[in-house]
């Protein structure tokens, strides 16, 4: 096969699986609303990426080179969506009553096209993972599905954690701490992405 299947899935595990701004927001609705409630949230973020793997495939990555101001402003504004998203998080409270609903499919549908952790990973592996002169078919393809896989495993598990988090901290001293915290996290990473050349 002309992708490195075995090496791209071990690189997709360490990165889906690692912080991020989508895995905060999932750690952090699983903790505001629990597993099951998200499980709409969690099954959008999964295929939310998808939304960026076929493009990219089919050669949405040539525009970079003839208008590569489209990508660095798109840059900034998905950094800037996910920062808002890190605000909402800092002052969430776990036991509120308020937005007594879990975000649904369509929010979790949005994050991955507003991350650029996921634009990187998924530009990583059409460069780093597949051999030149592969079919535009087969390398989306498998990339695709490696990414889905992997989601499918480490997503559910991240949003399950922060449920855990959750009923030891909620009501405590440290809950307020916690949510602060994941918020600097996701800024933390997006940070690292813009300027230090992470990937997922």
């Amino acid at each position: 096969m002309s992708v490195a299947v075995t090496s791209f899935a071990i690189f997709a595990a360490s990165q889906v699986g690692t912080p991020g701004p989508a895995n905060m927001a999932l750690l952090a609705t699983g903790a505001r609303y629990g597993l099951r409630a998200a499980l709409p949230f969690v099954v959008g973020v999964a295929l939310g990426k998808q939304l960026v793997i076929w493009p990219v495939g089919f050669g949405l990555m040539q525009l970079s080179d003839s208008a590569p101001w489209i990508f660095e402003a798109l840059k900034w504004i998905s950094a800037s969506y996910i920062v808002w998203l890190a605000w909402r998080v800092a002052n969430l409270r776990l036991n509120a009553q308020v937005e007594a609903k879990a975000p649904g499919f369509l929010a979790g549908l949005v994050v991955h096209p507003l991350n650029p952790k996921a634009w990187a990973m998924i530009t990583a592996g059409f460069t780093a993972f597949t051999a030149p002169g592969t079919p535009s078919l087969e390398a989306t393809l498998t990339i695709a599905l490696v990414l889905l896989g992997t989601q499918i495993v480490l997503h559910p598990i991240w949003t399950y954690g922060g449920e855990r988090i959750a009923r030891v901290v909620a009501g405590t001293a440290a809950e307020r701490y916690l949510m602060w915290t994941l918020a600097a996290l996701t800024v933390a990473s997006v940070l690292f992405v813009l300027f230090g050349g992470a990937t997922k």
